[in-house]
Parts: structure tokens; C-alpha cells; sequence
């Protein structure tokens, strides 16, 4: 995408560093590496060593592998890895390509097989230089035929988030930087917004070239994928930045990130029912594999919005009148039950049971809907999952498949094959507001005029009115008492937790609204919905957006 040179698949030899360490400062393992001619004798090949490593192994494969990167000696590096011709054109690059030299490379101690290490170079390009410093490890492994102890080789190992088949370059930039900014024209920056990063660099990707920037002088891996942005690394010197107008809220966006810090695993997304714009998304840990938009989970009962919606559209149900709510339900062989296996007693409301999140509720209206498909239809047709949304970056828009049987019925409660993430339960409660689904984005339309996906048909009046009503009732007495009690307006929630097979607790789930802002969070591991994911809602409509 970039003008410059590969750095993945050329070979050469480094630059030596000039002030820095020479060749005699690193140790050569001339019997360490796999790439020896010849055979070996039967006496030989029963001295192999097995096992793990040693410490004094370790210490020294480390330390010499670490010097000959350090003196540009590509060759002698990759020889002390399990990966020689992996190896040797990603080291070589490293100089030729990059542009990296005076490179100072510092172990910390081993934890076991690994060696973290801190990296402090120059990046030097057309009589332009400034320093470059990052954090990376190694792992030490014995060779299989050799017995060696070598690194186990990976792009990694030069810069971790060098993956495999990106190439790591220096040059001017094709695609010139842009300067994103909220509704309200502020700066919106990845200092300031750690989980802005992965979406800035698809923006600048998306609409960098017709933006009204200039090139400059960057330090960048270009990953294997070309659907996929560069990650800036360095900047040499500043092009013109062009700039790019988001829907996102600073204020909203500030909340977001305070937020999902607080949780090791956490996501959430603020969307406005009124239009459809993203006002915030946030994610901890901060990866280039956006979770809050990106992901495929269960989202447990957070979904029953979409149910109740079905069962009153059917007029199966309506939000004053009762529905049975046993502490067990069967369905074609498969049992369902209440958390804890409670009950509600007889003479109790659909808004009871969706309120308090009875599952047995909706499992035993099923027979009464007829289709096992009606679900999946309701998803699409009324709340947009999955009609290809354009948001302006990359997005996965929902899934509710067509099943049959219990695996049908586990969709009811937001579990079997639903898969969503924090943006579309976001969106599902946005629709739910106000009974039209609006197509989230986080660039306007105008931008690039492309086309928004629609829905086929809005909710009826008296529709939008139960699940607000029902919605209110969850956030006022129900399950999502305590999380939204901080929340002010007129304000609704629904909570959930999606049992994942393998975890020992379940996944929190989260999403409500507060007049013209709808989010929904997830936070990983995090046991009930109103426990965890809760809170990271309410921060959230609390800043408003």
C-alpha cells in the first residue's frame, strides 16, 4: 500500500552499527544452528541432547543471538534459530528496509525458556532520524534433529506485532495521516484514546487519500492482508494530516475507556436510536482484532429483547398480561432452566419475567410461535442483524441462523448458535428504543456515500411502547436495578450472561439505554450481567453523547 521496501523476503546482510556494538561483541554458536552439511556418525547422533533446555542454555543462545541482531550479522542470528531461512530475510530487512540501526538490544532476566528484552534503536531515512524503542521476548527451545538449543523462531521476536508475512518499513507514506475528529470537531488521538487506534488506522486506510493530507516519513508494518491498515510505528516527520469527521463523542468515548479498564476482559459500544451514530466503542485489552466490533459470542439473555419483540408481534404475549414462569422447562428433549432454578408465582407479567430474566418464560411460548425459524427472520427483517453493515470500518453484523429443535429454543434465551458482539446489542437496543433499526456508523454517510443496509419493516407503535415499558421495569426493580441506579432520564436495561462451554463463569452481559443513548457491554468471565458489564454501561450513559 506504501512506497518502500519489503522487508519479509529480502535477504543481505546488515549495516554495522555505527557507534555500537561489532562483530567481536557477540559470541558465535558456530554448532547451534540447523543448517550444517554432512551426516553424522552413530556415536554422534546418541550424544543429541533431549529434555528442556538449561538456564546456561538458555542464557547463552539468548545472549548470542541477541548480540549478532544487535551487530547486523542477519546470518548469525538466524543460525542460532530452529528457522534459518524464516529467519534471516525478516533480521536482514530489519536494517535494509526499515531503516533500523544503532541497535542496543537489553535482556531482563529468563522466566523459564523466555527472555524479554528491551529494544532501544535509530530509525534513520534520508537525512531524517529519531529513536526507536519497544519491548519483545524470545523463547529458547531444543532442536529437533540437533539438539541444540535455539530460539524458536517467529516475527514476533523482532517486534511483537510483526506477525507472520508483514513486512516492517520506512519510508514515505502513500497513504497520507488524517486527523480524526468527534461530532463536536475534537481531536480525537490514541494517546488520549488508547481504543480509538485499531479504527483510526482503518480510517486513515479508508479515506487517508482523499482526505486533503500530505505524505510523510513513517516507521510502519504493512500486514500480510491488504484488507488489513497498517500500524504506524514511527513517525519521521509530519505530512499535512487530511481531516475526518466521526460520529464518536469524546466525553462518551473518555467514559468508555475509564470504563473497560477496569475489567481484564471487557468491551462496550454507544450507539443514538435516534440516527444510528457510534458515539463510543472501547475494549481492554486493546488489539488490532476489535472486539467490540469484531467479535462472535453468545450474548445470553440480552437477546430476550429480540425475543419479546417476536412474541408480541405474534401477540403471543403482551407486556401487562401473564406468562407462566416455572423453574424448569423441556423442550423437544432438551431441559431448560431459571438461574438457580427459581420461580415466579402464578399470576405473574411478561414484564415480570423479562424484568427478573426468567428463561422458562420464553422457552414454553414456543410451541405457540409455530416456525423455528421465526427468530432468525425477526433478527433480520426488524433489527438488521446481519444485512452487511457499513459503518465506515470493519464490523461482524450478528448472527441469529435458522435452527430447529432445542437448538431453536436455546435461541430464545441467547445462547446455542446466536453469535453478537457489544455494537450489535448496542444497535438491537437502539432499535428497540425507538422501533426502527438504523444502520450504526461511525462516519457519516456523506463522507463516501456509500449505501447503509435497512431494515424490511419497523416495530409497531404499541410494540415500541411494551419493550420500553418492560426495558424500564428491568432498569427500575429488575436485574439492572443496582447498575443503573447512577443512571439518570428515562432510562431501560436488560442483562444476561452466556454460559461458554469451557469457562467456569460465565460471560457478563450488559446493554441498556438513557433517552437518545443505547449501549451494551460485555465484559468476559464476569459472571452476571448486572455484576460487571452492568457498570461499564452506566459510565457510559452517564457522560451522555
Amino acid at each position: 500500500m506504501r512506497s518502500g521496501t519489503k522487508v519479509a523476503v529480502v535477504g543481505g546482510a546488515f549495516v554495522l552499527v555505527a557507534g555500537g556494538i561489532g562483530y567481536g561483541a557477540y559470541s558465535m554458536l558456530t554448532d547451534a544452528g540447523g543448517g550444517g552439511s554432512g551426516t553424522r556418525s552413530a556415536s554422534e547422533v546418541s550424544k543429541v541432547k533431549t529434555g528442556p533446555p538449561s538456564a546456561e542454555e538458555i542464557a547463552k543462545t539468548s545472549k548470542g543471538f541477541l548480540d549478532a541482531w544487535a551487530a547486523g550479522d542477519a546470518t548469525a542470528a538466524a543460525l542460532l534459530t530452529n528457522n534459518e531461512t524464516g529467519a534471516e530475510p525478516v533480521l536482514s530487512s530489519y536494517g535494509e528496509d526499515a531503516h533500523i540501526g544503532k541497535v542496543k538490544i537489553t535482556p531482563g532476566p529468563a522466566v523459564g525458556a523466555k527472555v524479554p528484552y528491551t529494544v532501544n534503536a535509530t530509525v534513520s531515512y534520508e537525512g531524517e532520524s529519531k529513536p526507536l524503542s519497544y519491548a519483545s521476548e524470545l523463547t529458547v527451545v531444543r532442536g529437533l534433529t540437533t539438539g541444540k538449543a535455539l530460539v524458536d523462531w517467529a516475527p514476533t521476536v523482532v517486534h511483537p506485532q510483526l506477525a507472520e508475512g508483514a513486512a516492517l518499513k520506512t519510508g514515505e507514506s502513500s497513504t497520507p495521516a488524517i486527523e480524526a475528529v468527534d461530532r463536536n470537531g475534537t481531536v480525537l488521538t490514541e494517546e488520549e484514546y488508547p481504543s480509538l487506534g485499531p479504527i483510526l488506522d482503518t480510517l486513515r486506510k479508508k479515506y487517508g487519500a482523499t482526505a486533503g493530507g500530505s505524505p510523510g516519513i513513517e516507521t510502519w508494518i504493512e500486514p500480510a492482508d491488504e484488507t488489513q491498515p497498517d500500524i504506524n510505528l514511527l513517525t519521521l516527520t509530519q505530512g499535512k494530516p487530511g481531516k475526518v469527521q466521526t460520529t464518536l463523542d469524546a466525553g462518551a468515548q473518555a467514559a468508555a475507556e475509564r470504563a473497560v479498564k477496569k475489567y481484564a476482559q471487557a468491551s462496550v459500544v454507544a450507539v443514538k436510536p435516534s440516527t444510528g451514530a457510534i458515539r463510543a466503542v472501547a475494549n481492554n485489552p486493546v488489539t488490532e482484532f476489535n472486539v467490540a466490533l469484531q467479535g462472535k459470542q453468545a450474548p445470553g439473555s440480552t437477546l430476550k429483547i429480540v425475543t419479546a419483540a417476536l412474541l408480541l408481534e405474534k401477540g403471543l404475549v403482551t407486556a401487562d398480561g401473564t406468562a407462566e414462569c416455572p423453574k424448569d422447562a423441556m423442550w423437544q428433549g432438551r431441559s431448560f432452566h431459571n438461574l438457580d432454578h427459581f420461580a415466579l408465582p402464578d399470576g405473574s407479567t411478561f414484564t415480570q419475567s423479562f424484568a427478573q430474566s426468567c428463561n422458562t418464560a420464553f422457552i414454553k411460548l414456543i410451541d405457540d410461535v409455530g416456525d423455528d425459524s421465526a427468530l432468525a427472520k425477526e433478527a433480520r427483517d426488524v433489527f438488521g442483524i446481519g444485512l452487511d453493515w457499513k459503518t465506515g470500518v470493519v464490523t461482524t453484523d450478528g448472527s441469529v441462523p435458522e435452527e430447529t429443535g432445542g437448538e431453536a429454543a436455546a435461541q430464545y434465551i441467547g445462547q446455542g448458535t446466536v453469535q453478537m458482539n457489544a455494537l450489535n446489542m448496542a444497535s438491537i437496543t437502539a432499535t428497540a428504543r425507538t422501533g426502527t433499526f438504523r444502520q450504526p456508523v461511525i462516519v457519516p454517510k456523506s463522507l463516501d456515500d456509500r449505501p447503509l443496509a435497512t431494515a424490511s419493516r419497523s416495530l409497531s407503535r404499541s410494540v415500541t411502547q411494551q419493550l420500553n415499558s418492560m426495558m424500564r421495569a428491568t432498569a427500575a426493580w429488575g436485574t439492572g436495578k443496582d447498575a443503573m441506579a447512577s443512571v439518570g432520564g428515562d432510562k431501560g436495561a436488560k442483562t444476561g450472561s452466556a454460559e461458554v462451554g469451557g469457562q467456569t463463569d460465565s460471560n457478563s452481559w450488559f446493554t441498556g439505554f438513557s433517552n437518545d443513548l443505547a449501549a451494551a457491554a460485555v465484559v468476559q468471565k464476569g459472571g452476571h450481567g448486572g455484576d460487571a458489564a452492568g457498570p461499564v454501561v452506566a459510565e457510559v450513559l452517564r457522560a451522555g453523547g
